[in-house]
């Protein structure tokens, strides 16, 4: 039952009347066509299912209870009621071990699932009696009209539809040994397991569903394509990851970055790879010559708000690449536009250049501009590279050019990429001027050292 009313949902008040009944029996908050809030969760399941191409076969449990099809072994459950509650009952609390039944009737009057102890549990006639708010009530085990606690639940299931493999998240974990031995009970086989880590919100807290915390499928995939989320979700599921938006670029290059080493490799090195997973052995080969990173510092930084503004910088770095030739580069173009417009944009933050800060990125310009035409990125990441190592603030003494003396610092980078688009961080800064272009580049320093740029 609705036991209370998710945080993130509309009109709240207006569920109030339907809490502990069956969420089949809770209208969809939502709106729409799905007749009641399981409806619409089962079927946000279901597309979730469809999108990643999961070949399944949904099941609904209120369904199979009124069915019938697990009626063979709720009646072994009212048979074994004792041994069952010899597993539950000494992971409970005194309190709870006097009112506690693994059977929870649905109220006859009011729909509600009630959590109340049995007044008797009569495995011959296959029923059990309750006290329903002062009416002392007889219900059959079987037919629906009567549930599980979700620990029973768990082992009954596997029991009935012979499940023999099961994956769920490490707060399942303590209780595994209470689903198996349920299941045992019942006359099935307990299945194998597999535990996985729990995805965590940006603070590093569980995701819960009654609070919505959480990044939703949805919101994942108006900002990045559906692989990006996949390989997201393959990778580590023994480590906790936090899923929110600033994961998404990180993700969306490392997918591309697998798929594209991919025919490089060996078949040892293949069956390593997370794409020969998702794509069933057979992963698409994809061209695409400019990451999702980079994409997004190149809309930063011309503040364009549609595709053709982006394609005029590409196809001038990449002369024959066109939105035709590169399909996924041009989905990819959209996605950093929503991107940047709803996360990056809102909190751009451009500040001033110190007075050494000026003369370095003076500097850098007129180094930029002794380029010959045409320099690709590493010639102007050695220029840049070239202009920090004769400033003292930039020399990194941990580290050594190539004629031996001081290296230099992120510090250097981190300020180019503050003062001119107002971000912490970025990519390589040759590889964003190459793209940008290298006289739209001293153009976007002439502005930040005239003040156009910081408020």
């Amino acid at each position: 039952g609705m036991r209370k009313i998710p945080e993130n949902v509309p009109d709240r008040a207006a569920l109030e009347p339907y809490l502990h009944m069956p969420l089949t029996s809770v209208p969809n908050p939502f709106g729409g066509d799905y007749a009641s809030f399981a409806d619409h969760n089962n079927a946000m399941l279901c597309r979730f299912l469809d999108t990643f191409g999961f070949d399944y076969e949904f099941a609904s449990a209120t369904k199979y209870y009124k069915a019938g099809r697990f009626d063979e072994v709720l009646l072994r459950a009212a048979e074994r009621y004792d041994d069952i509650m010899g597993v539950m009952l000494p992971t409970l609390g005194p309190e709870r071990q006097a009112t506690y039944s693994p059977f929870l009737p649905i109220s006859p009057k009011s729909g509600r699932v009630l959590y109340v102890p049995m007044i008797n549990v009569d495995a011959k006639a296959g029923t059990i009696t309750f006290d329903d708010e002062g009416t002392e009530t007889t219900l059959p085990v079987t037919g629906g009209h009567v549930k599980l606690q979700w620990k029973p639940d768990f082992g009954m299931r596997w029991a009935a539809l012979g499940v023999d493999f099961e994956m769920f998240g490490k707060d399942h974990q303590t209780n595994a040994a209470i689903y198996d031995r349920i299941c045992n009970i019942l006359g099935g086989r307990a299945p194998e397991h597999f535990v996985y880590e729990l995805f965590l919100d940006e603070e590093g807290q569980k995701i819960s569903k009654s609070k919505g915390n959480g990044l939703t499928i949805d919101e994942w995939l108006t900002y990045a394509p559906t692989e990006s989320l996949g390989l997201y979700m393959y990778q580590r599921p023994r480590q906790a990851k936090k899923l929110y938006f600033d994961v998404i670029p990180k993700a969306v290059d490392e997918y591309y970055a697998f798929l594209g080493a991919y025919p490089r490799q060996d078949w040892k090195e293949r069956l390593g790879n997370p794409v020969w997973h998702m794509h069933d052995g057979n992963p698409p080969a994809i061209d695409l010559p400019v990451p999702f990173a980079l994409l997004l510092n190149l809309v930063s930084a011309s503040n364009a708000h549609d595709k053709a503004v982006l394609w005029g910088f590409i196809s001038r770095h990449a002369p024959g690449v066109t939105p035709k030739t590169h399909p996924e580069l041009d989905r990819l173009t959209g996605y950093a536009i929503r991107y940047f417009d709803d996360f990056v944009k809102p909190t751009k933050i451009y500040r001033a250049a110190d007075e050494v800060e000026r003369q370095a990125l003076a500097r850098l310009s007129e180094a930029l501009g002794a380029l010959p035409q045409g320099a690709d990125s590493e010639a102007i990441q050695n220029a840049a590279l070239n202009v920090a190592r004769k400033i003292e603030r930039y020399q990194d003494h941990s580290k050594q050019s190539p004629e031996g003396g001081p290296g230099v610092s992120v510090a250097f980078f981190q300020m180019i990429y503050q003062v001119l688009i107002g971000q912490e961080r970025g990519p390589r800064f040759g590889s964003f001027a190459a793209l940008y272009g290298v006289a739209e580049t001293r153009g976007l320093i002439e502005r930040a050292l005239a003040g156009q740029l910081a408020a």
